[in-house]
Parts: structure tokens; sequence; C-alpha cells
């Protein structure tokens, strides 16, 4: 079902331009389900990939810790990692690491690579700070390194591996079943075509990242990158977030801690690695349209409230909640066709889905 069919439409139409084999979308507006659709090679129950739409998870988990009083946003990382203090990193605080503020981006071999959890702990720890860096000043989005950082230090606190305690505190409190950091092997063969590739499509043919799919890769839990599962049940962290919807009575955060997490905390820093300002929250993307609506990266299209914040993936997800239209919403596909043509597709389908549910006066949307 969908009452967003001009978001739908270029979906489709994405399929046979070759954009992506297959694509979801689930949009919620407080108790109401808009859409909850799939269209191309995949159903609305198959697990996709989510890539960097993975972080925010990092940010409620370290809320979670927050308000458990088992830490402090403004603590430093070290207090928590003792050898995270290596290479000139002693001053990082976990608030830098969740503004993308702490200068240590080298990707290392931890975004995919064969490491072990406590080998690219290793690696994170032995990282050094870039040169000229003033940590809380300058800004750059680091892919993977202080993802593991944050995922280390809730291992610390709470005991459990970093994925078992998402599983166990966010996926499994909001029905999430299954949404994954990473999968048993088991689990993984349960599922069987309900799996969904990834596909490099910038050639205009659709080619499987076989580096990207299997039990094996499913297994691996790279914190700020391995979450799979489908549109319909990652809408349902931003509902949890929002208050809304079916989500309703099983926050997995208080309504204060929502409002520090999606506040502006970073606001007007030019960010060194998507060459663009950016405003960030702690862990999250706030609408950042104001510097350029076409063209801010991880953006939500020409009509989302300043008020917006979530979180996309490289190529292939985005997902956030905008408070004042009381809109849920996640989109994910399973092609690859080069960062332009992404940020078109998907700023186009983001931007006709405000118009379909008329939520755009005077060129903004409202509630």
């Amino acid at each position: 079902m969908s009452e967003v069919p001009t978001a739908v439409a270029l979906l489709e139409e994405g399929v046979e331009k070759g954009l992506h084999p297959g694509a979801q979308l689930a949009v919620q507006r407080g108790s109401l389900v808009l859409a909850d659709v799939a269209v191309g090679n995949v159903g609305v129950d198959s697990l996709l990939h989510w890539f960097s739409a993975t972080k925010p998870l990092a940010a409620v988990a370290i809320g979670q810790l927050w308000e458990r009083d088992a830490l402090r946003l403004d603590d430093r990382v070290c207090h928590y990692i003792p050898e995270f203090s290596a290479e000139g990193k002693g001053d990082i605080t976990l608030r830098h690491l969740l503004t993308h503020t702490g200068g240590f981006r080298s990707r290392l071999d931890l975004e995919w690579g064969d490491l072990s959890w406590d080998e690219a702990i290793g690696q994170v720890c032995a990282a050094r700070k870039e040169r000229r860096w003033s940590v809380g000043r300058k800004a750059g989005y680091h892919i993977a390194s202080s993802w593991y950082a944050l995922g280390e230090v809730v291992r610390r606190i709470d005991g459990r591996p970093y994925d078992q305690y998402v599983r166990e505190e966010v996926f499994l409190p909001l029905g999430m079943d299954d949404c994954w950091l990473s999968m048993p092997e088991d689990r993984y063969r349960d599922y069987g075509q309900r799996m969904a590739s990834i596909y490099a499509t910038e050639e205009g043919s659709a080619k499987p990242q076989a580096d990207r799919i299997g039990a094996e890769i499913a297994a691996r839990c790279v914190p700020g990158a391995s979450g799979r599962g489908p549109a319909r049940q990652l809408v349902r962290l931003y509902e949890a977030l929002m208050g809304e919807g079916k989500s309703r009575g099983k926050r997995v955060l208080s309504p204060q801690t929502v409002e520090a997490l999606t506040a502006r905390q970073r606001t007007g820093f030019y960010d060194h690695t998507f060459k663009h300002v950016m405003d960030w929250g702690l862990g999250l993307v706030v609408n950042s349209a104001m510097y350029g609506v076409e063209t801010v990266p991880y953006g939500y299209g020409r009509h989302a409230s300043w008020r917006t914040y979530g979180h996309s993936g490289q190529q292939c997800a985005v997902a956030f909640a905008d408070p004042e239209a009381q809109l849920a919403v996640a989109l994910i596909v399973n092609g690859m066709p080069g960062a332009e043509r992404h940020h078109t597709r998907f700023f186009e389908v983001l931007s006709a889905l405000y118009e379909d549910l008329d939520l755009v006066y005077g060129g903004a949307s409202v509630a």
C-alpha cells in the first residue's frame, strides 16, 4: 500500500533505468502507515544493507548509557579505553566522536577488512590524530574509526559485545526482529532468498558486489556500516525516537535524551570529508538544506523541515524523522549507480514523497 505514488513511481523508474534492481520504502505519519512497498527484485520483508545509516545506533546506545549515569558525553574516550590516548588522541571525548570532530579519520582496514574486533580496536587506538586538527573545532566525517571506538566504549561499560547490546537493547524492544549488526550463519541460511544482494550499477548493468554479500560478511560487525534489515522495521527506530506510531510506548530513549541527540551540536562547520558545510547532532545528521538544498550530502530532499534528523548510507539508504511533519521514513535500495546519480535519485524521491503528502506550503514542509 502507498499514499506516495509519485515517489514509488520514481523508484520503479529507477529499476527500469538500471539504477537499482530493487527498492523498499516505508513511511509512517503518527499511527498511520502511508507506505510499505517494495519494487523490483526485493520484497517488503527482504533484508537490505544500510551501510552508514547504521551509525545512529551508536548514538542510541551511548544515549541509553548516559541515561543510566554510566557515562557523560564530555568524558574522554581514554577514560574507558586507556590505550586510545596514544598518538595525541587523549583529549578526544565521546561528544567529539559523535560529531565527527575527533580528527582520526583514517579508514585503515576497518570498513570491510578481515580484522577481528580486537584487532580493529587495536588499529583505532594506534591511529594518529591528524596534523593541524583542533579537536572539536574542525569537522570531517569519520567513516569507520570513531564508530569502533564508540562500540568499544559500550562493550567496556556494559560487558556485552556491541552488536549483542544493540540487538538486545534496541532492535528486539522495538520489534525489529529481522535487523542485525552481525548475523549468525545459521540465521543467514534460514533467511534464504530474503537476504538481498547489493549491486554496482554504474556501468549500466547490475554486478553483485561479492565482497559485500554472503554469510561470512553478514557475520561481521562493522559498527558504522553493517546494519541490515527491512525498511518497514528500520522506520520503527525513528518512530520510537519521535514517540509516534507503532513504537509508541516502546521508547528506547527518554524525550530529553532524544532532544539532546537531535539538537544542532555542530553548526556551520565545513566538513573536510564531504567538502560541504553540514550540521550535526550527536551521531545524527540534522537537516542542512540551508547550506545548499540541492548539493548538501546526506540530505532529506527539497521539503523536509529544519528539525529533520537521521542518517544516510553509501548510495543505498536513508532513514529519518521529521518531527514537524510527524513523518518517519526509511528508503533502501540495492543498487549503487555512482555518487552523483544516487544523490539525484534520492533527492527526487524524497522531494516527491513530501509533495505526494501535500506537505509543501510556500516551499517548506509543515506539520
